[in-house]
């Protein structure tokens, strides 16, 4: 079972020390240097942390931080953008228990939106298990890597 502890301004260089962990594997893939968050600087994400409405949070299993969420939340809707798992700790179902977490976080959120890259399946069927439906848009980023984009739809 996963808990979560909210990130403040003086944890954006650890959120990036994560974020940098979480996201390596993909930029080494894709060399998208424009977009991934493993080569954001810091910068980016204090400023995210300043946003109304966005909120970074610890995803501790027992007392170990092993991944990272991001909610912005609009209106009656949220956001995540990003959500890290550290490499030693994926595939154990974290992210599952975060996302799920983090709806319960935000009651009145009635639709809950992300993106990930299509040709990633594992993440693709991640986010469809858990009731995230594709809304038929896709951002081409180059040559064999498009974003996808989903949303859920909570009753309320």
């Amino acid at each position: 079972m996963v808990t979560l502890q909210r990130a403040g301004l003086e944890d954006a260089e650890r959120v990036l020390q994560m974020q940098a962990q979480a996201f390596q594997d993909l930029l080494d893939r894709y060399r998208d240097y424009d977009t991934n968050p493993a080569a954001e600087p810091v910068g980016k994400i204090t400023w995210r942390m300043q946003m109304e409405g966005s909120a970074y949070y610890f995803i501790l299993a027992g007392e170990e931080a092993v991944g990272f969420i991001r909610v912005q939340e609009k209106g009656r809707a949220c956001r995540v953008s990003p959500i890290g798992i550290l490499p030693g700790h994926q595939g154990r179902g974290y992210a599952q228990e975060a996302m799920l977490a983090a709806e319960k976080l935000y009651p009145a959120a009635a639709r809950w939106e992300l993106d990930t890259i299509k040709q990633e399946a594992k993440l693709c069927y991640l986010y469809e298990k858990l009731g995230y439906r594709r809304t038929g848009t896709e951002e081409s980023i180059q040559p064999g890597m498009t974003i996808v984009y989903y949303e859920k739809k909570l009753k309320i």
